[in-house]
């Protein structure tokens, strides 16, 4: 049985509409074009499906194949952990995905080296690994390998912050049997660029939770993918992000469920405020006739909290055998809920402050989930700060 369901959901600017088709694919997502070269993938033009919601005449400099520098890097690794650089052509044994869009393979075509970081088989981290990367200004790639050995237990926290125009491709190997939460903060500057691949293999019984959390840049794409190295394993996506206006926030995700009896769980949240605030989330699964017992869900919620905002969001679901434990996605974009707003103010709370618990509690659900409690803090510290431009 093949069953393809895309069902876009938006709130848009006054006079805004879209073609019914321009939601549909090309092509089923287990045909996507993947490759080291660079000439493999033409300069977008903003007309390809996978680009189309994306501001593409802003980064052409992240389309051009030219060096760059590097970010700045700061560091704090538990007992046990070990960063070193490698080749590119070490890398491309890691058992890694390869590149998957123009930016990616930029990003690895122009980058120095590999930055691994390794946690060896059996560790259990008290710690979090925490990798700070920093921008000055310049145009810079960059290229990580994680690698987490087999029954080994890590949180990794990799924050951005600072001012770039930056592509990235991060890889993240999990072992059999790991036990894997890797979080992408991104609090830059305002006029920041950001392109990334975060790539995530899970092993056989191994269970990872990847958390997006996009709080700055101008503009931020992010690009997601999941796949699976054996039956039995889990992968959690997680995400919250907050657009003010001028910004642009994309986040994509892609669950490749090709082994058996696997699990995947997709949950995003985002809000918006300000003229031209622009969100886009796309979450693509896709099940393949040997996937049998696959459980998967899908979910993006979106808060308009001011006029002149657009959120655009399009689950997709692709599924090749019937054998499956169960398939689904919800998408829901609107305003602020006004009974909760009456509930608040019934009880002597003013109307901002009112607006500002809702939304904390909006995102609170996820922050909660990261398990590592001076990151939440800060988080929803930051949270905090772009709520005090809600009107």
């Amino acid at each position: 049985m093949s069953l393809l369901a895309n069902k876009p959901q938006s709130a848009e600017q006054p006079g805004h509409t879209d073609s019914a088709a321009a939601f549909v694919p090309d092509q089923s997502r287990a045909e996507r074009k993947t490759s080291y070269a660079v000439a493999d993938f033409p300069l977008p033009s903003g007309r390809e499906e996978e680009w189309r919601f994306t501001p593409v005449d802003r980064l052409q400099a992240l389309f051009a194949d030219t060096a760059g520098t590097a970010l700045r890097r700061d560091e704090s690794l538990p007992q046990g952990v070990t960063v070193s650089t490698v080749s590119h052509e070490d890398w491309q044994g890691s058992g890694a995905p390869k590149p998957a869009d123009r930016a990616a393979v930029v990003a690895t075509a122009q980058a120095e080296s590999v930055l691994v970081i390794d946690v060896p088989a059996e560790a259990e981290l008290t710690e979090p690994v925490r990798l700070t990367l920093t921008g000055e200004g310049a145009l810079s790639h960059g290229h990580t390998l994680v690698r987490v050995g087999n029954f080994a237990k890590a949180t990794i926290v990799l924050r951005h912050e600072g001012d770039a125009q930056y592509s990235e491709l991060l890889s993240v190997v999990v072992g059999d049997g790991a036990d894997v939460t890797l979080v992408s903060v991104q609090e830059w500057d305002d006029t920041a660029l950001h392109l990334g691949q975060h790539d995530v293999v899970v092993g056989r019984d191994a269970k990872v939770r990847h958390i997006a959390v996009t709080l700055g840049g101008g503009i931020v794409r992010l690009n997601t993918n999941a796949s699976y190295a054996g039956p039995g394993g889990s992968f959690e996506g997680l995400g919250v992000y907050f657009a003010d206006a001028g910004q642009h926030q994309e986040h994509r995700l892609f669950v490749d469920h090709e082994a058996p009896h696997c699990h995947s769980n997709v949950e995003y949240k985002g809000a918006l405020q300000g003229e031209t605030a622009h969100t886009v989330w796309v979450g693509d699964v896709l099940i393949r006739a040997a996937a049998e017992g696959t459980d998967t869900y899908e979910l993006n919620r979106n808060l308009i909290l001011t006029d002149g905002a657009r959120a655009d969001s399009v689950p997709n679901l692709e599924i090749e055998t019937g054998e499956i434990a169960g398939a689904g996605h919800a998408s829901a974009t609107g305003r602020f809920d006004d009974q909760q707003l009456f509930y608040l103010q019934a009880r002597g709370i003013d109307e901002d402050t009112a607006r500002r618990l809702v939304v904390r509690g909006f995102f609170a659900s996820i922050v909660g989930r990261i398990g590592v409690p001076e990151v939440e803090e800060r988080l929803m510290e930051a949270i905090d700060r772009e709520l005090e431009g809600v009107a």
